[in-house]
């Protein structure tokens, strides 16, 4: 067995460990592999492994790998999109995590609407307020789920969050509490175009904490690819 494999395997062990034990369905938690900086081959190691979501920091990655990987797993985009860069993605990705600006609202349905499809979005929120993170704060929410919902050819599925680097993950506990309270308040709302489906919180330092405050998508890398070896050439 390869050591992505075996990575992969340990990880999915202890989401199905910590959903037993809340009542919850291992298969309801999305696994995605954060493959930035990895070469295909690797990637592919990780779909051989069981792997059909895997997520992207950047536009050109996905460009330059989705020809490769399109029949074998789903884009996400999880990394801070710009506006003058939707129209290269908007057809490749199942899922586009990090909303964070009414004007990208209005991009991604300008271009799913020249494309004649919709795309799956949702709303980034900083909810620790750091200035080196990107996101809304947590007061915007209701205001960009309103705006959002007026629009046919996007879908806001939910929310996500990055939370602070702490040593000790259970610090981050908190801030995942405080999205998951804003997640349900949201699913009891009624609005178009509107499904509080995912909630994005974790990775590989606090994927445990944020699976046991709510989080049904978590987005890991190190832990399964080892240390990001960064090429210029991506």
């Amino acid at each position: 067995m390869s050591l992505i494999k075996e990575n992969i395997e340990v990880i999915k062990k202890e989401i199905e460990t910590i959903c037993l034990e809340r009542n919850r369905e291992p298969k309801d938690v999305t696994l995605i592999a954060v493959t930035k900086t990895v070469d295909i081959e690797r990637i592919k190691e990780a779909i051989d492994a069981g792997i059909t979501n895997i997520g992207e920091n950047r536009v050109q990655e996905i460009m330059d790998k989705y020809e490769d990987l399109k029949n074998y797993a789903n884009f996400h985009l999880i990394g801070h999109l710009q506006s003058n860069k939707v129209k290269y993605i908007i057809d490749k990705v199942k899922l586009i995590h990090s909303v964070d600006s009414m004007k990208l609202i209005d991009e991604i349905n300008k271009r799913a609407e020249k494309s004649n499809t919709i795309v799956n979005m949702l709303i980034q929120v900083n909810v620790a307020r750091e200035d080196t993170k990107f996101g809304i704060d947590i007061n915007e929410v209701d205001d960009y789920i309103e705006y959002a919902s007026k629009f046919d050819n996007i879908k806001v599925q939910g929310l996500m969050t990055i939370a602070p680097y702490f040593e000790d993950a259970e610090k981050t506990r908190p801030i995942f509490r405080t999205l998951k309270e804003k997640f349900d308040e949201l699913s009891n709302n009624k609005y178009n175009n509107v499904e509080m489906k995912y909630l994005s919180m974790g990775m590989t330092n606090d994927y445990k904490i944020a699976i046991e405050e709510g989080s049904n998508m978590v987005r890991i890398g190190t832990k399964i690819f080892g240390k990001r070896v960064y090429n210029s050439n991506l």
